[in-house]
């Protein structure tokens, strides 16, 4: 069965720095649109960031275009999140996901990671 297995969130300063794995359990991902949704408490899930197989990128939150990379490292069938200026507001669930679409939607996605905390404080 494929997984995607994050690590890396925790608690930062804000202004702090986090990056955030997710490692795929198979090489399929490399033809996959690969990203990063976040749920913060009370609110539904929605899509930040994504990497498209030829590496273009598409942010899906304004407030995070400058602050946030995303990468992927085929050889190790992984993607990284890395989260610099980080604010309060970023505080959230974030799962990584997979499609075979170019964008990220939540009907969208064939895979899920587990989820991991990000929260930061003020």
């Amino acid at each position: 069965q494929v997984q995607l297995v994050e690590s890396g969130g925790g608690l930062v300063q804000a202004g702090g720095s986090l990056r955030l794995s997710c490692a795929a359990s198979r090489r399929t991902f490399s033809t996959y649109t690969m990203g990063w949704f976040r749920q913060a408490p009370g609110k539904e899930r929605e899509p930040v960031i994504a990497i498209r197989w030829d590496g273009s990128v598409s942010y899906y939150i304004d407030s995070v275009k400058g602050r946030f990379t995303i990468s992927r490292d085929g050889a190790k069938n992984t993607v990284l999140l890395q989260m610099d200026s980080l604010k309060p507001e970023d505080t959230a669930v974030y799962y990584c996901a997979a499609t075979g679409s170019t964008r990220l939607t939540v009907p969208g996605v064939e895979h899920w990671g587990q989820g991991t905390q990000v929260t930061v404080s003020s």
